[in-house]
């Protein structure tokens, strides 16, 4: 017997589970929406360090901030990957700015 990736869900009987049902595909779709924000904004960031635009790249992690810690208020991913996600592009912006400025 051939197992498939996608297993065939069966469908719900019950009135409750089958409304838990809709719910889950709303909820989905929402929380997929949430992660792709999330990765746009921290690969925005992650561009603009590698193209070595430090003006870029700290307006981009401003907003990437705003993001990062609204996902994880919503419990799509846990406060400590937020605060290391944070804390790693933070590190690179700092580190771009440091380089760009002139030696006195």
């Amino acid at each position: 017997m051939a197992t498939t990736s996608k297993a065939k869900k069966k469908t719900v009987r019950i009135a409750s589970g089958r409304k838990r049902a809709r719910q889950n595909v709303a909820l989905n779709a929402q929380n997929t929406s949430l992660r792709s924000r999330f990765r746009s904004a921290v690969k925005g960031v992650q561009k603009a360090v590698l193209a070595g635009d430090a003006a870029q790249a700290g307006a981009l992690f401003k907003d990437a901030q705003r993001v990062i810690d609204s996902v994880a208020d919503k419990g799509i991913f846990h406060k400590n990957k937020a605060a290391r996600h944070k804390s790693r592009l933070a590190a690179k912006v700092k580190a771009l700015a440091t380089a760009q400025r002139p030696a006195a």
